[in-house]
Parts: C-alpha cells; sequence; structure tokens
C-alpha cells in the first residue's frame, strides 16, 4: 500500500515539472558575439556581429564565406532598433552569448548610461561580457573588419585586450558589472579600452584581408578612454595608460627601457608590481599616498654594461624607479589639471582612512581633487638577469 502511495505522489510531481517548453533550437538562432552602438543624429544604429557556425564548425568543409555576419538597423530606442533588424535577419538576434560591447565615440561624448539600460536590464544578456569603445571610428566600422588568425572578429578583439593588459599593461578588461558600478559612483570615473582601425575601413569588411600576408586592415587598441559622469572626455596615451595602470595596481607585466650611463639602451620585463594607495587627513585637508614596489628581469641589453657589479644593478633599479614614476606624476598632472576626474578611487582610500573626515568634503570632491596632494614612491628591485650576465658589447674581442 506504502509502494502505491509513492507512486502516486510521483506521477502527481512530473506535472509541476516544466520541462522544455521554453526551448530554442540552435537552427532558430542568430548568435551574436559583439554588439556596437552608435549614435546617428537622433537614432540610435545598432551591429551585430553574428557567427555563422557552418564557417565555424570542424565537421564540415569550409565553403570560403565569411565566419561572420554583421547586420545594422536603426532606432529611436536600442530596443527598437534590435527588433526591427528582424527584417532583414534570418533569424531573431539571440544575446545569451555575447562577447564584448562596442560603443561608438560619437555616442560616448554625448553619454553612455542610457545605451547601457537595455543591456543591464533584459535578461537575456548575460553580464560576462566586456565593454571598449572605439577611437576615430564608429563601432559599426570596428565589427565589420575581419581579422586573420581569430576566424570571429569578437574573439580578436577579447583575447587581445586579455593579452596586453597581462603583457603590456596599457588596456584594461572591464566587464559590464564593473563599467556600471563606477557609473553610479559619483566620486569616481570610468576607464574603458579604446579600440582604432588601422588602414582603409572599406577594405575591411573584405575577405581578402584575412588572405594576405600582410593584412591590410587591422584593429588595435590605443589606449584608456577617460569617463567623466557618463561622457568620454579623452583618451590616455599607452604610457598615461600604463601610469594609470601602476596606480590602480593593474600592471600583471609590462616592458621599462632605461638609457644606459654612458650610450645605448637597457630593456627590463616587469614580472609583479604592488601598489599600495593609503588616505590620511592632516588638520582637515586630505592627502594620499601611494607606495609601489616593482621587480624585474633584464630582459634587453644593448650597451656596454657590467651587470656583475652591485652598483650596476643600483643604477638600473633607480633609473627604472625614476621612469616610472615622471611618467606617474605627468600622467596625475594630466587627470588632475585637464580632466579633473578621479579614476583612481583616490575618495574611496579617503572614507576608508576616516569616514567622519570624508564626509565633510565628499559634497566637494570634484573641486578638491584638482588640488589633492599625491605623494608616490616607487621601488625597484632586479631579480634576474636571463641566461647571460652581460651584453655581448661586454665581451672581450678575440686577438
Amino acid at each position: 500500500m506504502a509502494k502505491i502511495k509513492v507512486i502516486c505522489l510521483l506521477c502527481i510531481l512530473t506535472l509541476l515539472l516544466s520541462g522544455c517548453w521554453s526551448k530554442r533550437e540552435l537552427n532558430e538562432l542568430a548568435i551574436v558575439v559583439a554588439l556596437g552602438i552608435d549614435k546617428i543624429d537622433e537614432e540610435y544604429e545598432i551591429t551585430v556581429q553574428i557567427v555563422d557556425p557552418s564557417e565555424i564548425s570542424m565537421r564540415q568543409a569550409s565553403t570560403q564565406r565569411s565566419p561572420v555576419v554583421s547586420y545594422h538597423s536603426r532606432g529611436e530606442t536600442i530596443f527598437e532598433a534590435i527588433r526591427k533588424m528582424t527584417t532583414n535577419a534570418a533569424r531573431k538576434p539571440y544575446f545569451a552569448h555575447l562577447q564584448v560591447v562596442v560603443l561608438g565615440e560619437d555616442l560616448a561624448k554625448e553619454g553612455i548610461s542610457d545605451s547601457l539600460d537595455l543591456i543591464v536590464r533584459d535578461h537575456e544578456f548575460r553580464k560576462d561580457f566586456d565593454v571598449i569603445m572605439s577611437h576615430e571610428a564608429t563601432a559599426k566600422e570596428v565589427l565589420n573588419v575581419l581579422t586573420p588568425i581569430e576566424k570571429i572578429p569578437a574573439n580578436k578583439m577579447l583575447n587581445s585586450l586579455d593579452v596586453s593588459e597581462k603583457a603590456w599593461g596599457a588596456t584594461i578588461a572591464v566587464n559590464i558589472d564593473e563599467l556600471v558600478n563606477t557609473l553610479t559612483n559619483k566620486h569616481k570615473g570610468a576607464l574603458i579600452s579604446a579600440i582604432e582601425v588601422h588602414g582603409d575601413k572599406k577594405l575591411g569588411v573584405d575577405q581578402t584581408n584575412v588572405q594576405r600576408v600582410k593584412t591590410p586592415v587591422l584593429l588595435q587598441y590605443a589606449g584608456l578612454a577617460v569617463f567623466k559622469g557618463d561622457k568620454y572626455i579623452g583618451l590616455l596615451t599607452e604610457g598615461e595608460s600604463k601610469s594609470v595602470s601602476f596606480l590602480n595596481d593593474k600592471i600583471q607585466s609590462t616592458i621599462e627601457i632605461i638609457a644606459c650611463p654612458k650610450k645605448g639602451t637597457l630593456s627590463s620585463e616587469i614580472t609583479q608590481s604592488t601598489t599600495k594607495v593609503k588616505g590620511s587627513f592632516d588638520n582637515g585637508k586630505p592627502k594620499i599616498d601611494v607606495r609601489i614596489h616593482v621587480e624585474q628581469n633584464i630582459g634587453e641589453v644593448e650597451c656596454d654594461i657590467d651587470l656583475t657589479k652591485n652598483k650596476s644593478i643600483d643604477y638600473v633599479n633607480k633609473k627604472t624607479a625614476k621612469g616610472i614614476d615622471e611618467r606617474i606624476q605627468k600622467t596625475l598632472e594630466k587627470l588632475q589639471q585637464q580632466y579633473e576626474v578621479d579614476v583612481f578611487g583616490f575618495g574611496d582610500a579617503l572614507h576608508r582612512a576616516d569616514p567622519k573626515q570624508w564626509k565633510k568634503i565628499k559634497d566637494e570632491w570634484a573641486s578638491i581633487f584638482p588640488d589633492l596632494a599625491v605623494d608616490v614612491q616607487v621601488k625597484v628591485t632586479t631579480q634576474g638577469l636571463g641566461t647571460m650576465q652581460n651584453s655581448l658589447l661586454n665581451k672581450p674581442k678575440e686577438e
């Protein structure tokens, strides 16, 4: 009798299971891997990069078609433009696998908050994609460029961003959640990586762009775009972008070049960088202390210097530290005096240090930041010399 009751209960419970009522077959979807948003006059222009599954499948022979297809549409809102896209796309765009969003430069100058609303609000968008900005090009032009090696341009942009962040330090990967959190913090400015189209933009859409040894059109990251509120106000150079990464404790590895004592240069690889930011108040006046500890290995020596001597290593350490410090000081001056925006989170550091004092000045932070005293100290230590101690220039010649 008990067994019959259990079986009846299980049968009843199966009626409550949802099953696959909302399933969507793969052949019914247009999988979007990249989304571009531009502002043209009073309308939004949307570009989507959609994967052609047959061209990237390992089981099917390539038909020499492009591995991705771009569709474009305009509307008064982004939502309208996306829905209008169904009039020219064979399938409804599916955004659950979105990898990167490209914001057009003109849109960024007007403000990006409104354009991000749908992306953050809609349940179909996952929150693990990165956001970048097109520089001296529209988002449409960026997404129309076919790329070599990586068949899917969205993958190329994402991989380049990741590799550059880890090995060069002039870019940062910012996902949508991080960007929105920064934009909602009125005391901190946002930074996102900017990408450029190098070459004739019209040639980028041609399949021959990936069939040549020398690719005529390339996508390349150009530095960090600075936002005040939700508006783009300027682009940092590569050197300035690296300085920001040093200050924000984002450097994983990069290259530093110094002048040798007599002539020539020496290059080192930064293998580790640790930054500690401490805020304090002196008689109610805010102050920031930054301590940066850098470890490096000698990478390339193009001068006559004896690296077996301690004084040579001391020289290299001091010159490297001086170069990093001078570049940081110039970047701080630009961000404080020209852009007047705190992209470092110094306000947060002061809040952590003394919440009561911070409460007194937080409403005037925008006017206080340009004159904020920031003390930066950089210490560099050299860990390795590579597989040889000295340069070939320092070896005695055979007679």
